[in-house]
């Protein structure tokens, strides 16, 4: 590339110079590095928060979908007897599956939730600004159901090889085949609309939650960026109130997830959620490893958010700086 700018220069006359880019081209190249930038960022951002919490969410998983009684004793003692039988890089069995999936899943909900707050605030007026709450909380949702629309099988996967020994499954692509012919592909969708039902509050008050106090420390500090706990703690209490919102529909999607491997036969939300309430109870039942989540799920945001909006600024001053790859 580099040659070819420099033979362009050599063929110009005395005088002359390079015509610049029109503004439309500019407009274009600046949107498209934002893209890519947001699609980075998101996938890093993902990474980091999921392999930091991994041993916790495969714990709350098994006991999502088993009808054992949760306390904080008890996962302990699951972590513990995991450890001592398999070994300590098993806490992060199924880890791989999750890369797989929260990768693409984080990169495409960052990256879309970044260009529905554009859209949005083209629509309403607010371009560059913050969004009014209504848009800010639709942007969210938008961005968290077009991310698990597109990645959905790979979170069934995830959850096969999280609750099932290693000798099942050798890996993400057994998992695939044997669910394909031994229970059809539509398996791979099974606990698709609990996903969806779920994620709309989740990704909605996660995101409108990080936005909202963005804003208001932002108005109150006179700072435009936040330090990075800061950020921590905003992206902790955004975890927190949009896993708690949309838990329950997260138990039921495990159940029916997982109904092959497990030996029942949840077929609908409301059939899953009669059989999870009359066996266990509302709140041991719908509500199995929240306080766990209350631990973890914080934890996972509040570094995810933080990743983040530290590389997007990252990739700005590199940019900037003259080092971004051209």
């Amino acid at each position: 590339m580099g040659s070819g700018i420099q033979e362009q220069r050599a063929s110009l006359k005395q005088g002359e110079v390079l015509p610049l880019p029109s503004s439309s081209q500019s407009e274009g190249m600046k949107h498209t590095r934002s893209v890519l930038n947001s699609l980075f960022s998101g996938a890093l951002a993902g990474a980091v928060a999921k392999t930091a919490v991994a041993p916790l969410d495969r714990t709350k998983i098994i006991f999502q979908v088993s009808s054992a009684r949760f306390s904080a004793k008890e996962a302990y003692r699951l972590i513990y007897r995991t450890y001592l039988k398999e070994g300590f890089l098993s806490l992060w069995r199924g880890n791989s599956a999750t890369m797989v999936r929260v990768i693409p899943y984080a990169a495409i909900q960052f990256c879309a939730h970044e260009q529905y707050k554009r859209l949005l605030g083209g629509y309403y007026g607010f371009q560059g600004r913050t969004l009014p709450p209504v848009p800010r909380l639709l942007a969210g949702s938008l961005a968290g159901t077009t991310a698990a629309m597109l990645t959905y099988p790979l979170d069934m996967v995830r959850a096969r090889m999280a609750v099932t020994p290693k000798e099942m499954y050798s890996n993400i692509l057994h998992v695939f085949v044997r669910i394909s012919r031994e229970e059809g592909m539509k398996t791979l969708y099974r606990g698709f609309t609990p996903t969806i039902l779920g994620v709309v509050p989740y990704a909605g008050l996660s995101f409108f939650t990080y936005e909202t106090l963005k804003k208001l420390h932002a108005e109150h500090s006179g700072r435009l960026q936040p330090y990075s706990y800061e950020r921590l703690a905003f992206g902790a209490c955004a975890g927190l109130i949009g896993q708690s919102a949309s838990y329950p529909l997260d138990v039921v999607r495990r159940r029916m997830q997982t109904a092959g491997v497990t030996g029942h036969t949840y077929g609908t939300i409301l059939g899953t959620m009669r059989e999870i309430v009359s066996e266990e109870g509302v709140i041991r039942g719908l509500y199995k490893g929240l306080s766990m989540n209350w631990v973890k799920g914080p934890i996972a945001v509040g570094i995810s958010f933080t990743t983040f909006d530290l590389t997007q600024i990252l990739l700005k001053k590199l940019h900037q700086m003259g080092y971004a790859a051209r």
